[in-house]
């Protein structure tokens, strides 16, 4: 595309036919998912109503409006807007498919996750740049595995490797967002822009000194305010990538707590946005749920209960209660000791709230792997869940025999 191809118009000026490159100024908070077409007037009077100003068109893209379809253009969602007052993207469904199929997909989409994860975190070591659109299509087919059969991805974040909780985690806090946006039914924007948000949130920890950011106990208050500071340098390291504002905005939120005592502005109440909210609620589940190489994670019924104890003073109770909602007494993913003496995996949630379908894979009696069987404990009576469990806890290693006989 050549430069003088974009042309700077005001909002007067736009007509159906034309091809916007990007929203140069505006009033309103009003985001451009993508490059769009004005199909027709009424696009060009939304735009009006939005606040938008100045755009930028591209003339050689120019065209004879047909359709009657809206280009990706959504609001910034606000703290007390519904998910049926937001604009609707226009984007083909992805078709629903089994947990089995989706999971062979899903592993190949994680491992990239955290590979991109990997350049990203040593590009910003080294200073060097890093192009945002790399990450941005993965936030995409990370949402497009979602939207196929969400279990598979939720289920990986519970398959950890100790040494590689910075690559994870972030990761790990996109898909659980993704997955959470899409249960509130969040547009394909706002989802996205969610997947985004936690993917990218704790870039700035690649700055914090290695014998802080991997020690293993409690950090001093000295050491924990270096440590506070991995917020400052992701945003500005966003910034420096060209990251849009309210993504930012998102991330250094992730810390902040509705009482004023989070970090690093000490916002309170409702100067915290949604986006921001949701992202300190699903940053602290998976830290709390994490294995790391000096210590274990809890279990996520542990881990839901602290949650809902930092309500409503520091996390947003609303949304947490939803949280829980979303992932289930039993999350996908999470191990369950059995009444009949044997361990199984759940692998999806069921009408009823503690009787998921699962994989039965241990037998603790024989204290022996078994072949993998599906069971749907809604459907029968001569077996239910005795309490969550932890591989730790039996000195078993589920993830190499994940690997082996069930994500095959």
């Amino acid at each position: 595309m050549s430069e003088n191809a974009l042309k700077s118009i005001k909002i007067t000026e736009l007509k159906p036919g034309m091809y916007v490159h990007q929203i140069e100024e505006q009033s309103g908070k009003v985001q451009i998912k993508s490059k769009g077409r004005v199909t027709s007037q009424a696009i060009v009077d939304s735009l009006r109503k939005r606040g938008v100003k100045i755009l930028t068109v591209d003339v050689s893209k120019q065209f004879e409006p047909e359709g009657q379809s809206l280009p990706d253009i959504v609001d910034e969602p606000s703290a007390s807007a519904s998910s049926t007052e937001q604009q609707v993207d226009h984007k083909p469904a992805e078709e629903k498919i089994s947990f089995s199929k989706e999971l062979l997909r899903a592993e190949r989409l994680h491992k990239r996750g955290k590979g991109i994860q990997k350049q990203l975190l040593n590009a910003v070591k080294k200073g060097l740049p890093f192009e945002d659109k790399i990450p941005r299509e993965f936030s995409q087919n990370l949402v497009a595995s979602i939207d196929r059969n969400p279990d598979a991805l939720v289920c990986l974040t519970k398959i950890r490797e100790k040494d590689d909780y910075l690559l994870e985690h972030s990761l790990n806090v996109a898909i659980l967002l993704a997955h959470f946006g899409r249960f509130l039914e969040m547009s394909d924007a706002e989802v996205e822009d969610l997947a985004y948000s936690g993917f990218l949130h704790d870039i700035g920890k690649i700055r914090i000194p290695d014998s802080i950011l991997h020690k293993p106990g409690r950090l001093d208050d000295m050491e924990m305010n270096v440590m506070k500071d991995h917020v400052y340098y992701g945003v500005r390291v966003l910034e420096d990538m060209g990251i849009a504002p309210h993504l930012v905005r998102t991330v250094s939120e992730h810390h902040e707590r509705l009482d004023g005592y989070g970090y690093p502005a000490g916002s309170r109440g409702d100067e915290i946005s949604r986006a921001g909210r949701m992202l300190a609620v699903v940053d602290m589940y998976d830290a709390l749920t994490a294995d790391r190489c000096y210590k274990d994670g809890m279990p996520s019924q542990k881990a839901l209960q602290i949650l809902l104890a930092e309500t409503p003073d520091k996390l947003d109770a609303e949304l947490v209660q939803l949280f829980i909602k979303c992932m289930g007494i039993y999350p996908v993913g999470s191990l369950v000791k059995l009444s009949n003496e044997r361990l199984a995996m759940v692998v999806e949630q069921t009408a009823s709230a503690v009787a998921p379908k699962v994989k039965v894979f241990y037998s603790l009696r024989g204290n022996h792997f078994l072949e993998p069987k599906d069971v749907d404990l809604s459907s029968t009576t001569t077996v239910k869940i005795d309490k969550p469990a932890l591989a730790s806890e039996y000195n078993i290693n589920f993830n190499g025999f994940f690997d082996k006989s069930i994500a095959i």
